[in-house]
């Protein structure tokens, strides 16, 4: 069965530059990371919910508000680990200071029988494009490959859809 998550990159235009939000994970497999370990939020498609519906929620679960705005389709990602990601875009602000992820439950140390609770989403920070590239996790980048298209000047219409999917082959 093919996996498949959904997740929302919110941009902002600053003096014609564009600033994507990206997230880095919590628990301790990301615990000291940094370049490489940013991501868009998102996460699994539930049972008779459609790919946008995932990513509105799973935006509202990670950073703890809901998105301002109807996101649109941006492209499809295929991660190293097979999953695949459908990634929305949405132009809106939000302030990483407000951040209020969920958490989940993990036995740690591995083998321990404790079981302790961790953020999904440890921190949010807004990137300039350039800057998210060298932050972003690798098999991410072509999202972000497509909001550059889809901003691009000549592009015709405002809701024109940009690159359509890209299977990569690094990363988790």
């Amino acid at each position: 069965m093919r996996q498949v998550s959904a997740g929302i990159l919110l941009y902002r235009l600053r003096g014609g530059e564009a600033d994507v939000l990206l997230a880095r994970p919590g628990g301790p497999f990301w615990r000291g990371k940094d370049a490489g370990a940013w991501m868009i939020p998102k996460g699994g498609i539930a049972q008779g919910e459609t790919a946008l519906e995932a990513a509105i929620r799973e935006f509202e679960e990670e950073l703890g508000s809901p998105p301002g705005g109807t996101p649109v389709p941006l492209c499809t990602v295929r991660q190293k680990g097979g999953k695949w990601v459908e990634a929305f875009a949405l132009e809106g602000e939000f302030d990483p200071a407000t951040l209020a992820s969920n958490s989940f439950s993990l036995e740690y140390p591995p083998r321990s029988g404790l079981y302790r609770d961790f953020p999904e989403v440890e921190e949010a920070r807004w990137f300039p494009l350039t800057e998210a590239r060298a932050m972003m996790l690798p098999s991410q980048l072509p999202i972000l490959d497509a909001l550059e298209a889809r901003l691009s000047p000549g592009r015709t219409g405002a809701g024109g859809r940009a690159a359509g999917s890209a299977d990569t082959g690094s990363a988790p």
